[in-house]
């Protein structure tokens, strides 16, 4: 019975995620991106801007309770499968796919522990550092000035729906230079 449960619980929880997934995903492919703020169009980058946009709308739905603690987790765990979906895709042996999955997986989690606290405390300073490292390669804090502004109006805009818009079509911020 329970691995019936669980079985059931996996298949419904793919059918949250996924479409939570292609919301993000679809912002972080946003040409703006790269043309108005200049992010490199490079795998990696597009990893960073993918992992700032599912932690935006994770932490979102976290807000919502238990439901959208569900949702989260649903997101997150239809992120992580998709990375080990892009890494087969680009050829990756499947010897080798653990050891990158595990990397990517702390780079993953070593980004989102690192953005959460300034997205919830406004701290732009130490967003834009962050993202200055990690989206643009740069020590340089105002090299991320502008995603960090971005990110922290898109919280503020997602803040302000309610659960069932977020799950929807979220309201990103305008990206802006």
């Amino acid at each position: 019975m329970i691995m019936l449960q669980n079985l059931f619980r996996s298949r419904s929880r793919r059918r949250l995620g996924e479409p939570l997934y292609d919301l993000a995903v679809r912002q972080a492919r946003d040409p703006a991106f790269y043309r108005v703020l200049g992010v490199a169009d490079r795998i990696d980058a597009r990893f960073e801007l993918y992992t700032l946009h599912v932690l935006l709308l994770v932490m979102r739905l976290r807000d919502e309770g238990e439901r959208g603690a569900d949702a989260a987790q649903a997101l997150f765990d239809t992120y992580v499968s998709a990375l080990d979906h892009a890494l087969r895709e680009l050829g990756v042996g499947d010897i080798s796919v653990g050891k990158k999955m595990r990397k990517l997986g702390e780079a993953m989690y070593g980004r989102m522990t690192a953005y959460e606290p300034p997205l919830r405390e406004g701290d732009v300073a130490a967003l834009a550092a962050g993202l200055a490292r990690n989206v643009f390669e740069s020590g340089d804090q105002a090299a991320g000035q502008a995603l960090a502004a971005y990110a922290l109006a898109s919280r503020a805009r997602l803040a302000d729906q309610d659960y069932a818009e977020v799950t929807a079509q979220p309201h990103w911020a305008e990206i802006k230079a």
